[in-house]
């Protein structure tokens, strides 16, 4: 494991170095930043320790400790973000966070009782809440930020820049079309080749659930857990076509171009704006982590937790670093207390 340069330092911007990050899959914190091949059991992650009303990271000699982070690559790298930021003051905690997916997140880790986080695109399954039930595991859910999830065909490609909802389920389903032509008349009779989520990730679920619905989605493609994978498909040939979250385009937007998407109101491109305002339908979506109950009885998986809820506001971090739309303020209380009413059932 190879230590990363300081990421505001020796002309590496944080925004290039969390687009690495994210397509390496794994990140380790603990007072420096260290990447690794692509993650998958928790070898990557990022160490800190405790919070500030002020955005800063309020570091405490005090804290110690390890904690284990896994789910989401869509929340992987505001997760990263804020840990970094965490760790530096914090050098005594260290950090595991690893690209797993949501679903592999919760049913290989978080409700087994391996991490101590899962992050997620989207809310826990009734399968996921009984497996951790059957484990003894307690958790919380807590809102991230908002995502606009992103359909990106090759820079070359000048006939699919709009799609309709219906023309994303036709190339998705799971008796997709074969040919761009198939889709529209007018477009080339050449072969679409895709690039998409693994069914591990909460990504492909919610783009079946929003997209497709029960049409499914189809095995035609070229499934992943790394977003880096999707685009360098994407870029390397004109007739391909990839989803992922919007943060990964926004720390990369010359390498693939984003598809605005009609829902029946004129197509309107994945922004921060858009997303926020929702007039990015049916794309726009809630990110979350849930904590384990158990975990947060543990001062430094406390602080860590809290100093996250308080850089949900942070619009630097969260929508120019990273590439997300920040909570409200009037989310980020709700969700603080949501969190310090666990962290009070986890000392009872």
């Amino acid at each position: 494991m190879a230590p990363s340069q300081n990421l505001e330092t020796e002309g590496i911007t944080r925004r290039r170095s969390l687009a690495a990050l994210a397509g390496a899959g794994a990140l380790a914190l603990a007072g420096c930043t260290e990447t690794e091949g692509e993650g998958g059991s928790g070898d990557g992650s990022s160490g800190d320790g405790s919070s500030g009303d002020d955005g800063s990271s309020g570091g405490s000699d005090s804290l110690s400790g390890s904690i284990n982070i896994a789910g989401s690559s869509t929340v992987f790298p505001l997760m990263s973000a804020v840990a970094e930021d965490f760790a530096a003051d914090n050098p005594d905690v260290s950090i595991d966070i690893s690209s797993t997916g949501s679903g592999g997140g919760f049913s290989n880790f978080f409700c087994v009782g391996e991490t101590d986080f899962n992050n997620a695109s989207r809310p826990i399954q009734p399968e996921e809440e009984e497996l951790c039930e059957e484990n003894g595991v307690e958790w919380v859910e807590l809102i991230a930020a908002t995502d606009a999830l992103t359909v990106v065909i090759n820079n070359d490609n000048d006939f699919a820049t709009e799609m309709t909802v219906d023309e994303l389920s036709q190339i998705w389903q799971s008796d997709a079309a074969e040919m761009w032509s198939d889709v529209r008349d007018e477009w080339p009779d050449e072969e679409i080749e895709r690039y998409g989520a693994a069914d591990t990730s909460g990504t492909y679920d919610y783009f079946i659930e929003n997209v497709m619905g029960e049409d499914g989605h189809t095995d035609d493609y070229q499934a992943t857990e790394q977003d880096n994978t999707i685009a360098s498909g994407v870029e390397g040939s004109e007739y391909a076509i990839g989803y992922f979250g919007f943060a990964y385009w926004f720390q990369n937007q010359d390498q693939v171009t984003p598809v605005a998407i009609d829902n029946g109101n004129g197509p309107v491109e994945p922004s921060l704006e858009t997303a926020s305002s929702g007039e990015y339908a049916p794309l726009s979506r809630p990110l979350f982590t849930y904590p384990s109950i158990e975990s947060l009885g543990e001062e430094h998986v406390q602080e860590f937790a809290r100093y996250f809820v308080s850089q949900t506001t942070n619009e630097d971090l969260v929508a120019g670093d990273v590439g997300y739309v920040p909570a409200t303020e009037e989310t980020q209380e709700e969700q603080m207390q949501v969190l310090e009413d666990a962290i009070e059932q986890a000392q009872g």
